[in-house]
């Protein structure tokens, strides 16, 4: 088998910096902040997805801890002043010319991804305001994963991405599964 190309913007096209959170936070992650610091708080459904987390979340340079909550788990970065500018860029909901690569997508399939019969769901957390929406949609479009938006409504309100050739490119984007992470659970290739 030929070795893979890696994509342009995919997972092995640039270093893991805490600018990635911004994957967290189009999805299901919310910013806290205290004095000059600020933390990532993320709730997450299911146990594998702690153990992807706080390794990635390491590998960003941010020491992260966990909790259990009624319904699943809740990662927390520590407070830090690495987190303070994308709290800046974030204070408002999704900056003007969000840019999700492979690295931001590889973490919010972490927290929040799941397959679904149609496609692949990112999960988006609460549900966001139509803002919201749309400056996480075009960030999706931009990278090739044109996604429906949440529907109000919603149990657990996602952006579905559908077709082969999407479906595809967010595996390319993403890399392969973590260990942690069970193989059925992480976007891959339609075969």
């Amino acid at each position: 088998m030929p070795p893979r190309q890696p994509s342009l913007f995919g997972v092995e096209a640039s270093d893991p910096t805490p600018r990635d959170l911004a994957g967290l936070l189009a999805g299901p992650g919310e910013l806290a902040r205290m004095g000059g610091t600020a933390r990532v708080d993320v709730p997450v459904d299911a146990g594998w997805r702690v153990h992807v987390l706080i390794p990635e979340l390491a590998r960003r340079g941010l020491p992260a801890t966990w909790v259990a909550t009624g319904n699943g788990f809740l990662v927390q970065s520590a407070y830090t002043t690495r987190l303070v500018p994308l709290a800046d860029r974030w204070r408002d909901g999704p900056p003007a010319g969000l840019h999700l690569d492979g690295q931001a997508l590889r973490l919010w399939v972490a927290a929040a991804g799941a397959p679904s019969p149609d496609g692949y769901r990112l999960g988006a957390g609460e549900p966001p305001d139509r803002t919201h929406w749309a400056a996480v949609g075009a960030a999706l479009r931009a990278a090739g994963l044109a996604a429906a938006a949440p529907v109000p409504g919603d149990a657990v309100p996602a952006y579905q991405i559908t077709g082969r050739r999407r479906l595809a490119r967010l595996a390319e984007l993403v890399g392969d599964p973590p260990l942690a992470a069970p193989p059925e659970a992480w976007p891959a290739s339609p075969g």
